[in-house]
């Protein structure tokens, strides 16, 4: 079971995250950018089909990545806080993708050594995307928090209200213990420091602060989530609650 929780977790993260840059489509503040979120948005669905169909596949109980991802209860979705929070203005949005790109990035280039030779194909499909994906969230920081005062002062409120979901990015149980032993994941332990010297450099040159309040939330690694995540799972499950095994 420690695989398939850990599988379901990487997939529900690309899952939930892909669904919230869905929202944005034909809302975006310039054609380009409304574009670029909705093929970033496509990416992740992408690589929570390939997660979720693995997990379904350890699992060995007949479900596909298809029945995990619409036909499960709020409590047995156990991705991030940080990508189930709402999406705000667009500076929320660049801040709460950057937070998370600087994270999965350093993951998935060490999940390429898995012993697990097929997670660490996935790891490495997906890292090329991801690649993209933080260029594109960096480079909208550093030009919104060195831009104009208006941008600056928005995107530091952005940083401080979500700095507190980022140490559940490096959540560690008695699962991922077992896991790094056998050499199928990576100890997150580890990666902190990479993180947070990533991140620091990108907000330099935005010319952004850390906040100094370091009071951190946590739970959804359990099951426990915030109160965005029914309304946005109502929406994402509602053809399959409603048309059960609908096929097109």
């Amino acid at each position: 079971m420690e695989k398939f929780n850990y599988l379901l977790r990487l997939g529900d993260d690309s899952l939930i995250l892909g669904q919230r840059l869905a929202e944005w489509c034909g809302h975006g503040p310039i054609l380009e950018e409304d574009i670029a979120m909705t093929n970033i948005s496509l990416d992740l669905i992408g690589q929570a089909i390939s997660l979720l169909n693995y997990a379904g596949d350890v699992e060995s109980k007949g479900r596909d990545g298809d029945a995990l991802a619409f036909l499960r209860l709020e409590k047995d979705y156990k991705n991030l806080l940080l990508v189930e929070q709402k999406n705000g203005d667009f500076g929320d949005t660049m801040m709460r993708q950057f937070l998370f790109d600087a994270y999965r990035k350093l993951l998935f280039e060490r999940l390429q050594n898995s012993t697990d030779k097929q997670l660490a194909a996935i790891a490495e499909k997906s890292l090329k995307e991801t690649r993209y994906h933080f260029k594109h969230s960096a480079e909208w920081v550093i030009r919104l928090g060195d831009g104009t005062e208006e941008s600056h002062k928005r995107i530091q409120n952005s940083l401080n209200n979500l700095w507190r979901y980022t140490d559940e990015l490096f959540y560690v149980d008695v699962s991922d213990e077992a896991l790094t032993e056998a050499g199928i994941v990576p100890d997150l332990s580890d990666l902190k420091s990479l993180w947070l010297k990533e991140v620091n450099t990108v907000l330099e040159l935005a010319t952004l602060q850390i906040p100094t309040n370091n009071w951190q939330f946590e739970g959804g690694r359990k099951g426990v989530h915030s109160e965005h995540m029914g309304y946005l799972l109502s929406e994402l499950q509602f053809m399959q609650r409603v048309y059960p095994n609908m096929e097109w």
